[in-house]
This record gives structure tokens, C-alpha cells and sequence, in this order.
């Protein structure tokens, strides 16, 4: 497989150094990205750069993920209006470690392959580089001139942030630059890959690599991923789509996918997923007649759940998104954990009652009307239950006395009411 091309025709390519391809062609190339390790967990917006790892090494080449240990610390300015939050050593081995295992379920970190890909952090060559070190071996070679031009400084200097740019900031640059070089010299890494907006920090860390000691190294970027409609990719109302489930659930992160508008299913589906140009170009010719059947978002969410979580959790998540739009049983009701049940339902009208009230025992008329306002009254819920519009927890509900008990519960604190085809409730218990 070829590396380039591979990325271009997903739409993968922003701009790359000339010389890049031959380079690849050649040798196997050992090729670097950087990951801010800021939180304990990747979310979707380090995804693209993640795929053209898992690309890189599928191609036969050898990837570095570059964990910003020390870059993390201080913040980069290409993009951003503010400074980021300092983190201690502590919190950032812990975030490395549990980003090193969610890159595992897309690069080969553990085979004897000779391209097997390497966490490094670069917290481990900056610690000890005393300030008087820094500026004699990096300081030297790069002019201030050479980094005023830089777009990131220029953006943050006319207009668009007006407190400025601080110096902290200002010589981001170079030490990302000293990565690149200190990579070049440790592991003879050629090639760096990052985001669009990351072109002025490579192009530094290659010149400086230029004037050290003047070796030739090579640069790729992908384009920032957006929506069609210009907002912003990877963002919904609750924030971060992440890939840890302890903050986005299997569920929403499925239905995350599976929400994407058909123009841009068209272009995720290149480069979210592993699947070959034959197959992405059926799946869009069968998609075109018929958008309402939402083919590629399918196939979309599925590829990516699958891989960022387990067959297991895929399936989970089509089964409860089965629960509010398709005929789902009872049984796969009850198989909900709380968190999904509670993404499921996110948004349908909730009720608070007693859970003495239902540990008593408690006739569902009386529950449905006085206690939670489900039905405006005893009248409508009567002939609503006597036409078999009304279920409870997926069952149809044949007595509109029925007693309701603790055994009801889901999870022990839940109701489900439906009421007609397409009005829930949900009824917690406390």
C-alpha cells in the first residue's frame, strides 16, 4: 500500500513537504505525531491524526505517538486564544498510560514487527534541558524573524486574541521543533504528521534540523476535520465526544455516528474507518437513491464503535437505540446498564415519585395521574390503556389498576410509560 496515496484519496491531505513520497517509496520510514495528553482519554478530534498512524503502519512503516508531556505543559498557541492549565508529573504519566491503551486498539504497540509502533513522551528529554541548555543548542539556529512569520504568531499578535501572545507561547515552537530534532537524532524519524494548523511548528522543528546539522526531514498534514454546515467536528451540546467510556457511553457515542449528516458520512466514513476504496464507493452508490435509509451512517457508526470499543458494545448500542424508535422487547429493556438506559431517554419528560409509595404498592391510575402527570387524567388514561395504547417498561399495560411493585423497577429505581407510539416517560423512583 502507499502511504500518500492511501491519504489522498480519503481526503487525508492538507499539505506535505516535496519530496515526501520519494522518501516513502524508498526506505521504511519512521514517522512521528503529537498527542496533548491533557486529559485521560483521546476524544474523536485526535481521531484523524490517530488513522493516519494506523494507515502509516498498515503501510509498512514505523509510527511514533508523541505524548506532549512537556509541550502539555505550557500550551500551544496555533489555534487556541488561552493559555492551558499546568499539569503535574503525576496526573500526566496517568493520562499517558491510559492514552497508550486506547492507541492500542489502533496501532501494533506490542508485536516483534519491525516497524511495531512506540509511545515516547517528550516530558523525558525536556525535564532535565536547563534554560542556558535550551538557548545555546535551539536558540541559536532559529531567528526571531523566522518565528514572527509564523501564522499562529501572526493571527495571535493582529486582532484575534488582543492580550497577545506571551512568551511562553512564543517559543512553543521550538520546542516542538527540538522534538522533531531530538527524534531525528535518537530514533531516525524523517517524517512528521500532524494537523493542518500544526504546518508552522514542523517547518521549524525541520529547519532547525536543517541548520544542526543539516539532515533532510519531511512533513504531512491532514486538513482540521469540520461539518459540512461549518460547525465545529466532534463537539455536541454535552461537549467532547470521547473514546473512554467512563465519559461518552458505547450508546451516544454509536449514535453520535449514526446522526451525521449525508455529506459528511460521504467524507467520515474515508477517514474514520479502515475500509477499502471498492467498498466506501458501493456503500455511497447504494446510499444515494435512498438517503432515508441512512446506509453509510450504519455502516459508519458501526465500523468506528467496533474499533474504538467491541463488537459487543455495537451491538449493545443498535439494540437500545431498537428501544426508542423500533419494537424492542421488554427483555432488551431490562438488559440496559443505568448510564444507557439514561442516554436512551435522555430528553423524554422525566418524573420524580416515591419509592415507599411503590415499595407499598400502588394502583398505576393513581401512580400515571396524581403522582406523576403522564395522563391528564383517571378518564383518558381508562380508555387509553382499554385500546392497548399504553405499555409499561415495553409491556402492554391490560389493567389500568394494576398494581404496581418494586419488582416493576428497572435497575431498581426506573419506570418506563409509553404512552401511544411514540410519547415515554421515565419515572424514577427515589
Amino acid at each position: 500500500m502507499n502511504f500518500v496515496e492511501e491519504l489522498r484519496w480519503r481526503g487525508m491531505v492538507h499539505t506535505m513537504m516535496p519530496g515526501t513520497e520519494e522518501l516513502l517509496e524508498k526506505e521504511m520510514v519512521t514517522a512521528y505525531l503529537g498527542i496533548d495528553p491533557t486529559a485521560d482519554s483521546l476524544h474523536i478530534g485526535h481521531l484523524c491524526g490517530v488513522m493516519m498512524l494506523r494507515h502509516f503502519q498498515r503501510c509498512g512503516h514505523k509510527p511514533l505517538a508523541l505524548v506532549g508531556g512537556a509541550t502539555g505543559m505550557i500550551g500551544d498557541p496555533s489555534g487556541k486564544s488561552q493559555e492551558r492549565n499546568l499539569l503535574d508529573e503525576e496526573t500526566l504519566r496517568h493520562n499517558q498510560e491510559c492514552i497508550k491503551k486506547q492507541l492500542g486498539k489502533f496501532l501494533d504497540f506490542e508485536s516483534d514487527a519491525p516497524n511495531r509502533a512506540e509511545l515516547v513522551n517528550n516530558y523525558d528529554w525536556m525535564k532535565d534541558f536547563s534554560f542556558l541548555d535550551f538557548a545555546r543548542t535551539v536558540g541559536k539556529h532559529i531567528t526571531v524573524n523566522y518565528m514572527m512569520a509564523k501564522d499562529s504568531v501572526q493571527k495571535r499578535l493582529n486582532g484575534e486574541a488582543r492580550d497577545g501572545l506571551s512568551f511562553t507561547e512564543f517559543t512553543y515552537q521550538l520546542l516542538q521543533g527540538y522534538d522533531f530534532l531530538h527524534l531525528y537524532e535518537t530514533k531516525n524519524c524523517k517524517l512528521q504528521l500532524g494537523g493542518s494548523d500544526q504546518w508552522g511548528n514542523i517547518t521549524t522543528g525541520a529547519e532547525l534540523i536543517r541548520r544542526t546539522n543539516g539532515g533532510e526531514v519531511f512533513a504531512l498534514t491532514c486538513p482540521l476535520i469540520t461539518k459540512a454546515d461549518g460547525g465545529k467536528f466532534g463537539k455536541t451540546e454535552s461537549g467532547n465526544i470521547w473514546l473512554d467510556p467512563r465519559y461518552t457511553s458505547p450508546y451516544k457515542f454509536y449514535q453520535f455516528w449514526l446522526n451525521v449528516s449525508d455529506e459528511d458520512a460521504k467524507r467520515y466514513i474515508k477517514i474514520f474507518t479502515s475500509l477499502p476504496k471498492e467498498e466506501i464507493d458501493a456503500l455511497i452508490a447504494e446510499h444515494e437513491p435512498a438517503p432515508h435509509l441512512r446506509v453509510l451512517q450504519k455502516r459508519l457508526a458501526k465500523e468506528v464503535t467496533i474499533m474504538v470499543h467491541s463488537e459487543a458494545d455495537y451491538e449493545a448500542a443498535v439494540e437500545a437505540s431498537g428501544i426508542l424508535f423500533g419494537n424492542a422487547t421488554s427483555e432488551a429493556l431490562k438488559k440496559l446498564d443505568e448510564d444507557t438506559l439514561l442516554s436512551v431517554f435522555e430528553g423524554v419528560p422525566q418524573f420524580e415519585v416515591s419509592k415507599t409509595d411503590i415499595e407499598a404498592g400502588i394502583k398505576a391510575v393513581d401512580l400515571f395521574t396524581e403522582k406523576a402527570a403522564v395522563f391528564a387524567s383517571k378518564g383518558e388514561m381508562r380508555k387509553l390503556v382499554q385500546g392497548g395504547g399504553v405499555s409499561l417498561n415495553k409491556e402492554k399495560l391490560t389493567a389500568f389498576d394494576q398494581e404496581i411493585k418494586t419488582a416493576d423497577l428497572l435497575d431498581e429505581k426506573y419506570l418506563l410509560v409509553q404512552r401511544g407510539k411514540k410519547n415515554y416517560y421515565l419515572l424514577i423512583a427515589k
